[in-house]
């Protein structure tokens, strides 16, 4: 069966866009980029995962900051203000959930982890 989610939809969808955007914008043309969704628990889990520039810790530490972004580079010459991760971890901690950020350096990718709380089943009665 599926996933059992309270939320709404276009933000979550917002959020999602968000995270797949800046491992495109951060990914080389040959590079991969992963999606996975999973339950872990009463958590609904999004992944999204990418070979790209990666992060140090000093970028992960300030990521979900208003208008941080990592450093330009010639191949990457698509900027932005820097709010979208931030708006998107807002987002989902409105829904009850939780965004972290994960690098294990620079040059070595990046993974983005969306967790959501899942809606419990409804007890059924007993006739």
């Amino acid at each position: 069966p599926g996933l059992a989610l309270v939320m709404d939809p276009t933000r979550i969808t917002q959020v999602v866009a968000n995270l797949l955007h800046n491992a495109a914008k951060y990914t080389p043309h040959d590079g991969v980029i992963e999606v996975v969704l999973e339950r872990e628990g009463d958590q609904a889990i999004v992944r999204v995962r990418d070979n790209g520039i990666g992060m140090d810790a000093a970028l992960i530490a300030r990521v979900f900051d208003l208008f941080a972004q990592a450093e330009s580079s010639p191949e990457r010459r698509e900027g932005g203000l820097g709010l979208g991760l931030a708006l998107a971890r807002s987002l989902v901690q409105v829904h009850g959930g939780v965004l972290t950020a994960h690098s294990d350096g620079l040059g070595r990718g990046s993974t983005f982890e969306m967790r959501l709380p899942v809606q419990q089943p409804a007890p059924v009665a007993d006739d």
